[in-house]
């Protein structure tokens, strides 16, 4: 009797002692898998996004300029003729280093001219490179390299067409041209040229 009490004694504390094994076996195995998991979306998460690499990481102009309002665009290019309104195409794509710094000096002259101008950024990934498009598309425009930044007049003339990490400035220049606005040396608010004594009503 003394035996059987002995042996289920110890039998009791071998259970015990396995189940305790199994349990921290257990834990260690879910916090591996855990860390493993997180890691993995720790490494594809948008929030450690490069500005220096020619990786996708999602839209440009949501990561990077923090501006989700400019894409996708709001108005084609020929509706934009249609209704009279200058238009600013940009081509871009979103593994471009160039095209990350780019976007913020996109979204900031939308800040400016985004009520008078149709902002209309266009990924190349949309462009058939073998289609031949009217005028009054913007694959029409596209030259091959990103970001190319194509500015219109309210008519449809070209005012404004280059490549390459334009300044705020110098598209902002071209801005003004076409809304016949006063140089930015001469006035830090968009102010219409005044003409004569009577014309003065948008200037300050």
């Amino acid at each position: 009797m003394m035996t059987q009490l002995f042996d289920r004694s110890r039998l009791s504390v071998l259970v015990k002692f396995l189940e305790r094994l199994t349990s921290k076996w257990l834990k260690s195995l879910a916090i591996s898998i855990s860390i493993s998991i997180f890691t993995c979306l720790l490494l594809s998460s948008p929030a450690i996004a490069g500005l220096e690499d020619d990786r996708y990481d999602g839209n440009v102009f949501v990561l990077y300029a923090g501006n989700g309002s400019l894409v996708p665009a709001k108005i084609s290019l020929a509706d934009s003729i249609k209704a009279k309104k200058p238009a600013m195409i940009v081509f871009y794509i979103d593994d471009s280093t160039d095209c990350k710094k780019y976007s913020t000096v996109v979204s900031q002259l939308q800040g400016y001219y985004g009520k008078a101008a149709s902002f209309i950024p266009v990924t190349i990934d949309s462009i058939a490179l073998d289609n031949k498009y009217p005028e009054t598309e913007a694959g029409y425009y596209y030259g091959g390299t990103v970001p190319q930044t194509v500015i219109f007049d309210k008519n449809g003339k070209v005012s404004l067409n280059e490549v390459g990490v334009l300044s705020f400035e110098k598209v902002d220049d071209a801005m003004r041209e076409v809304f016949d606005l006063l140089p930015r040396t001469d006035s830090v608010e968009l102010k219409r040229r005044s003409f004569n004594e009577f014309n003065s009503e948008l200037s300050k």
